[in-house]
């Protein structure tokens, strides 16, 4: 497992080494594969939180969650149906929300929605640091709590994964367009590798420690990818392609 992750990332960084080294592309197309790293870290990013939900969130669904509602019990597993159900809920005013925002000429750029996803799945984990510390005391704490944390996740999901492949065919060059949507699968993975070690902290560390350094990270690297989304947004939007509503 050490010898895969390591392969993985280091894999990572050669491949984007090589992108943006090698080939003859314009200057324009620099700009916009360096968009495409800045994008794909801040994926991999959220993909290390949000894919918690089935180790780490499992966990404290499983050994710290009253499983009962009205007096009636339910496998701690079906917590993580509320990820799909808060999808179905919220997909179609996302989808409108863009669209209405799109026409006044007030939709975040991608690099923008980027970072609501990032902040959002950070606020997930710091809701669990209170019910963490309540059920420090021996007390199962209310579903409420993780309802509330999937609530917020699905919100970052649904600023981040529908609009990520969208950004990486835009931002590409035409003759690597596919490579690169391949590339932003490859995030997911880091994510998710990322995020099992973090899980491995479960046993070892506090919970809201725990909780608080993985929200506190999520939001922190949010806030530091906002510090450039003007510049990002510029890089993009006066190339070739790019529209006023980017800046």
């Amino acid at each position: 497992a050490d010898v895969a992750g390591v392969l993985l990332l280091a894999s990572t960084v050669v491949f984007f080494g090589w992108l943006l080294t090698s080939g003859d592309y314009s200057l324009p197309e620099r700009r916009r594969l360096v968009v495409v790293a800045v994008l794909f870290l801040a994926s991999a990013l959220f993909w290390s939180v949000f894919e918690q939900a089935g180790s780490t969130l499992n966990l404290f669904a499983d050994r710290s969650t009253n499983t009962q509602v009205f007096g009636r019990p339910f496998p701690s597993s079906w917590f993580q149906s509320l990820n799909s159900l808060f999808i179905f809920m919220l997909a179609p005013v996302f989808a409108w929300l863009w669209v209405k925002l799109a026409s006044r000429q007030q939709e975040p750029s991608s690099p923008a929605k980027f970072v609501f996803g990032l902040v959002f799945v950070g606020l997930g984990f710091l809701v669990l640091v209170v019910a963490a510390r309540l059920s420090e005391q021996g007390v199962q704490v209310s579903p409420l709590w993780l309802t509330a944390t999937y609530l917020l996740h699905t919100i970052g999901e649904l600023t981040i994964s529908p609009v990520g492949l969208s950004a990486m065919t835009r931002l590409a060059p035409s003759r690597i367009a596919g490579l690169v949507m391949g590339v932003w699968f490859l995030g997911t993975s880091v994510g998710n590798f990322i995020g099992g070690r973090a899980a491995g902290f479960y046993e070892s560390m506090a919970l809201p420690t725990l909780f608080g350094s993985v929200g506190g990270f999520a939001i922190v690297a949010g806030l530091v990818l906002w510090t450039f989304v003007g510049p990002l947004c510029r890089m993009t939007a006066s190339d070739e392609g790019g529209t006023d509503r980017e800046r």
